[in-house]
């Protein structure tokens, strides 16, 4: 795998060393989003959260297209409040028509590539922000290993056809320290997105390998008129993301199924999610099931100013011996500003 890594990025550096110094200079433009959210919570059990969340990302981004055509650029992304990482992501990008190549911290092709049901409101209940607001298992079908500093190659899109590879050589290298006691961490993932006569289609078989076992998925949506419609699954092995010596997490089986209408400015959705988490393992730490129902409204107010709300309703049945089971529901409102 380093080898071919290794030769890939040769061909790249070869290529774009060959265009002239014509091209102009990278200039860097400011962009990104706040979120500010209101909300209200009962569950049987834990504290209650609090009542107002947030979350602010700058992006620097930029790039330049050299005079043999190929296009290189970079993205730096600044986390606007954090007790840890101050940079959520930095990498370099080149493009061409061989595809795209991407160095640096920065998401799997299986996360890029993943397709879940279509969800608009600000809690959701697939990898969302559920347990911002209640104590409750995080259902997640596309459950990839997150920035991390890697390689990633996407192929150029034909007919609709996209397939990407990620590479990671340590999973502790996501910070800016060194580490070397990690594991390596393979992505890939193909999809497909077409339309025909007015009907969209998506699809997508997403994965990764970590430690010793995989996470694998799929995903589909159909969109006729004003409707889209989704759902996708995910199940993680015993020991994904496991060392040798380290507890096993267990089984996970989770899925998601939703519906959205859009209607000129507005935009409604209502998904469902289930999880099976914890199982087979008998070390895992924790065990149960889960199922969460999300109904969201978002609302272009102007030019990059969207209010989005959701009211959701979630039942966590637990397991494990000394946990307790939880329920409850909850309404978030709140503004999202693009710049």
């Amino acid at each position: 795998m380093k080898k071919i890594l290794f030769a890939s990025s040769a061909l790249v550096a070869v290529a774009v060393a060959g265009s002239a110094q014509a091209s102009e200079k990278i200039q860097l433009e400011v962009g990104g989003y706040m979120e500010q959210w209101a909300g209200v919570a009962d569950q049987d059990v834990g504290e209650s959260k609090n009542a107002f969340q947030s979350d602010t990302e700058v992006h620097f981004k930029g790039k330049t297209t050299l005079d043999n055509g190929i296009e290189v650029g970079a993205v730096i992304e600044l986390e606007g409040e954090t007790s840890d990482d101050q940079i959520d992501e930095q990498y370099l990008f080149v493009n061409g028509g061989f595809g795209q190549f991407k160095l640096g911290k920065d998401d799997s092709a299986a996360d890029s590539l993943g397709i879940t049901a279509p969800s608009v409101g600000p809690v959701g209940v697939n990898d969302g922000d559920l347990t911002n607001w209640v104590d409750a298992y995080l259902i997640d079908t596309v459950p990839s290993s997150g920035d991390q500093k890697r390689a990633t190659y996407f192929t150029p899109n034909m007919g609709g056809f996209q397939a990407g590879v990620s590479y990671a050589d340590d999973s502790g290298s996501n910070n800016n320290d060194k580490a070397t006691d990690g594991d390596n961490i393979v992505s890939a993932g193909v999809s497909y997105q077409g339309d025909f006569d007015g009907v969209s289609f998506g699809v997508s078989a997403v994965g990764e390998n970590q430690g010793e076992g995989n996470w694998y998925g799929v995903g589909a949506t159909v969109g006729f008129g004003n409707f889209v419609v989704g759902s996708s699954w995910g199940h993680i092995e015993d020991d994904y993301a496991q060392g040798e010596g380290e507890t096993t997490a267990g089984d996970t089986d989770a899925y998601d199924i939703g519906v959205s209408y859009a209607m000129d400015a507005a935009k409604v959705s209502l998904t469902y999610g289930y999880a099976e988490y914890g199982n087979g393992g008998d070390d895992a730490d924790v065990s149960g099931e889960i199922s969460t129902v999300d109904l969201g409204l978002a609302y272009t107010l102007g030019a990059g100013v969207t209010w989005k709300s959701s009211i959701f309703w979630f039942d966590d049945e637990v397991d494990t011996a000394g946990q307790s089971d939880n329920d409850g529901y909850g309404a978030v409102t709140g503004l999202v500003l693009n710049f």
